[in-house]
């Protein structure tokens, strides 16, 4: 069920909204393979009717199952924006359409989120990836202080003959 928000209701008071939006309802997609989306979204909103618009304010949060992309390890976060601001005209060109006296948030909640998801995942700061051993680059015999070495890739680039 989407985000929707009577426009009739309004005229009256500002609007107290709480509650969650299915991940399905969101429409976010599922291209992205190291972020995984299982929860659903949770919200806490107010809504106040201006002069031509409506101000919406609040926050939302929304569990973000990741898989790191240096390490491969699954870790969770918690995105949220924790001040969300929205400005919906509702005369002159910008205005918001309007269905039944209602108009549907989720696609600006949508709009933010998809803005606001890690492109490239990391389960800490300084994560230093897979082992050496399990990656396969820098495989060089054991020097007699027995520690590995690592090679740059633009050593093993240098070494090409072209």
């Amino acid at each position: 069920m989407p985000l929707l928000l009577n426009l009739r209701e309004l005229e009256e008071e500002s609007l107290e909204l709480q509650g969650t939006v299915p991940v399905a309802e969101l429409d976010l997609g599922d291209s992205d393979e190291v972020v995984h989306l299982k929860e659903p979204l949770t919200y806490e909103l107010t809504a106040t009717l201006l002069d031509n618009a409506v101000l919406v304010e609040g926050s939302f949060s929304l569990p973000l199952h990741c898989d790191c992309v240096r390490c491969l390890k699954p870790f969770t976060i918690q995105f949220a924006i924790p001040d969300w601001t929205l400005h919906l005209p509702l005369t002159g060109e910008d205005k918001v359409s309007v269905e039944n006296d209602c108009v549907d948030l989720t696609p600006y909640l949508r709009e933010d989120i998809l803005l606001g998801i890690p492109q490239h995942p990391l389960c800490e700061q300084g994560c230093p990836g897979l082992p050496l051993k399990a990656s396969g680059i820098g495989k060089q015999p054991l020097g007699s202080d027995q520690t590995l070495q690592k090679v740059s890739a633009w050593d093993e680039l240098n070494k090409l003959k072209l």
